[in-house]
């Protein structure tokens, strides 16, 4: 087993006033050369929205692109014709394919929004464009995983597909319990980011906001310290 640790201090940060986001991987004007993916995770931000603002619209392409508020609910539009609210406990999938624009704003006059967006590159180029978001009930993570992304050519119940050979895991383990997630491939790597709590990987202590890579291996145990809440992404390492 091989192991990346990304503290959160270690993180980019950037602070536009209206946006504060923290960058695991290289973003925007944070560019580390050390720090650019892991495998075909190539954006992991952490972005907290000012009441009011937002992001105006513009373009993306060839990415899959997944939204998890965590706090708070964004107004989405988007050139598909998608006009939603994104909410605690809803996930969106984009897969940008050939082309689209989009704007996100946080339609709150009072409260901040808090959400974590990450880019995955697809494994096949210019697709039709896709959009799709889903409520998941926040029982079925609790003290196990809950699966809610999946390649669109392996969909199971509930999940959301993308262009890629990649899985998204959300769970809630109390203090002292554990899990065990069997890779589904060898020539996978496994990302694990502690929404909050503190959580035990391999000797490694992970708190809040903290995340770690994980590859060469074919099965990870995490064990609970305290009440946590994760994050989990399964992706292709090359």
């Amino acid at each position: 087993m091989k192991t990346i640790v990304y503290k959160n201090e270690s993180r980019g940060f950037a602070n536009h006033g209206w946006l504060k986001s923290h960058h695991t991987f290289s973003f925007a004007g944070y560019q580390n050369p050390e720090r650019m993916n892991f495998g075909m995770l190539r954006v992991f931000n952490d972005d907290v929205v000012q009441p009011k603002m937002g992001f105006g619209t513009h373009p993306h392409q060839n990415m899959e692109i997944i939204s998890i508020p965590l706090k708070g609910a964004l107004s989405h539009q988007d050139s598909m014709g998608n006009k939603r609210d994104i909410e605690v406990g809803e996930v969106q999938v984009m897969s940008a394919g050939t082309g689209l624009t989009h704007s996100e704003f946080n339609d709150s006059k009072t409260d901040e929004v808090n959400f974590i967006q990450l880019w995955i590159i697809p494994e096949e180029m210019n697709v039709e464009p896709n959009y799709e978001q889903r409520k998941f009930d926040k029982e079925d993570r609790h003290n196990k995983l809950q699966t809610i992304v999946v390649p669109k050519d392996k969909l199971e119940d509930n999940a959301l597909p993308i262009s890629q050979q990649a899985y998204i895991y959300r769970s809630h383990l109390d203090s002292d319990k554990h899990i065990a997630l069997d890779l589904k491939s060898s020539d996978n790597g496994l990302f694990v980011f502690v929404i909050d709590g503190e959580i035990g990987i391999a000797e490694n202590k992970l708190s809040s906001r903290d995340a770690m890579g994980i590859y060469d291996t074919s099965q990870v145990s995490i064990q609970a310290h305290q009440d946590s809440e994760l994050i989990i992404i399964e992706v292709p390492m090359s």
